[in-house]
């Protein structure tokens, strides 16, 4: 099979795999959030710091480093698989002693038996790692989702039985652990890959020299992303952790979904085109321009019509969690292609640049952050679309240098697609405050068939690009 037709049925297969995941997550969640208090889903949000680094330092660097190397042996799985499960009961360790500590910082005594317990899933996730990057070296992203969607099920219903039952933030625990060990159980199922009983030092150093880097912007990223958490935990209400938290899972329904198929799709196929600049450059340019095609109207609907999705799916309860959302939106429209240019960097073995630049825009963001933090949470969370212009405008200036691409040409390869959503958003926003007294399902459905309608007419007129790129990948398909 030819490296675009695995392209395409890679992107088939993982598009499938997270949108059908998120869809069930989203389904899941709009039932819990009418079950469970906005204080339990802030409880867990206060320790997404922690799984988040933990999920940074077993799949990212060495991991990474596998994906894009070539002529592996059974010792390069083997002595990564170690370390991370070496690692795994390290941070378990540490962050189950720890945890009494977490506690009194955020002034909430159940979090030491929350973290305790919900950290397991560090060392199921651990034993499961090597297989899923062997899946993902292989393009093999139908297996994958074969894995995943049971145990998310299986996971769902836990979650859902617990809740109605009256078991608050626990059934939101238990639900991870579940999934997290049936993911780590049916990945050794059907995977023939086991471990050797070898550490090769000289393949570790080999894979660390490249992967610490990663995993250092990771580090720094996932701390960073989760300090409004840290702040709002802190010196606002619990309750406003549970409006960022439902905020933040709605936004990332579209926007992560698409994000995930990029970085699982991207890497391995651009891994494999790293010797030829010029087709580099062209999956780029095209893959780039159709993102922001889709995501842009789809994030600006999103935002239009929020208040009255949120009562729709959530109750009135978690209305306050809408101008959040509308925030986080405008951010989110960029974050797809900082995914895409992390992978052009990590296929030119650039991981000292992404490390840097990490480490830039992180460390403005605390500027912005203090400066923010007197105005209240919308300002604070409206530093996270300065965050993404900054983290666009440095990444695909240095990712287009390596490809002849520059940040000036990705630009204007981008604007109008944002141009026609802009249009089409002002002109969504008139007809949804003129029908705001219809039935809330009839209003989101009106509004949204017409924006995407208004869109796709604009984008005929203008005979966009992006258009026959997708109908290309249809007819191809």
């Amino acid at each position: 099979m030819s490296l675009k037709k695995k392209a395409v049925k890679g992107f088939f297969w993982t598009f499938l795999e997270k949108f059908s995941s998120k869809f069930i997550s989203f389904s899941v969640s709009i039932l819990l959030a009418r079950l469970i208090l906005p204080k339990e889903f802030g409880l867990l949000g206060l320790i997404y710091l922690f799984t988040g680094i933990s999920t940074v330092l077993i799949n990212s660097g060495l991991s990474n480093s596998l994906i894009r190397s070539k002529n592996l042996r059974n010792d390069d799985y083997s002595t990564v698989f170690y370390f991370n499960i070496l690692l795994s009961f390290l941070i378990y360790t540490l962050l189950f002693f720890t945890a009494p500590f977490i506690a009194d910082y955020y002034e909430q005594d159940q979090l030491t038996l929350i973290i305790r317990l919900y950290t397991l899933t560090f060392i199921f996730d651990a034993f499961g790692s090597i297989q899923k990057t062997i899946l993902t070296i292989e393009l093999d992203f139908k297996r994958q989702m074969t894995v995943t969607l049971p145990a998310l099920i299986i996971s769902s219903c836990v979650s859902l039985i617990m809740a109605y039952l009256e078991y608050g933030v626990w059934s939101l625990v238990w639900g991870a652990i579940t999934y997290s060990f049936i993911v780590s159980a049916q990945y050794w199922f059907y995977s023939n890959w086991r471990p050797n009983f070898v550490f090769n030092k000289t393949k570790f150093n080999r894979h660390f020299k490249f992967g610490y880097k990663l995993t250092l912007a990771g580090l720094v990223n996932i701390i960073f992303n989760n300090i409004y958490y840290i702040i709002l935990g802190k010196y606002f209400s619990i309750n406003q952790v549970g409006y960022y938290q439902r905020a933040e899972s709605l936004k990332d329904m579209p926007v992560s979904s698409l994000s995930l198929v990029l970085d699982k799709v991207t890497f391995p196929i651009f891994s494999k085109m790293q010797d030829n600049p010029l087709q580099l450059k062209r999956a780029y340019q095209d893959i780039m321009q159709l993102v922001i095609f889709v995501i842009a109207p789809t994030m600006a609907i999103l935002i239009v019509v929020s208040n009255t999705l949120f009562v729709t799916l959530y109750t009135e309860k978690w209305l306050p969690a809408a101008p959040l959302f509308q925030i986080m939106a405008i951010a989110s429209i960029l974050y797809p292609i900082q995914v895409y240019n992390v992978n052009i960097l990590k296929v030119k073995g650039r991981s000292d640049l992404i490390f840097k630049v990490v480490l830039l825009v992180r460390l403005s963001s605390l500027a912005l952050l203090y400066l923010a933090f007197d105005y209240g949470v919308y300002v604070l969370v409206f530093t996270q679309v300065i965050i993404a212009i900054l983290f666009f405008l440095i990444y695909s200036f240095f990712s287009g240098r390596l490809i002849n691409y520059s940040t000036w040409e990705q630009i204007k390869d981008i604007a109008p697609s944002i141009l026609l959503t802009i249009c089409m958003a002002l002109g969504l926003h008139f007809l949804y405050i003129n029908i705001l007294h219809l039935n809330n399902i009839l209003v989101l459905l009106i509004t949204c068939v017409s924006g995407y309608g208004i869109y796709f007419i604009l984008a005929k007129l203008f005979k966009m690009k992006s258009l026959g790129i997708i109908k290309n990948l249809i007819l191809k398909r």
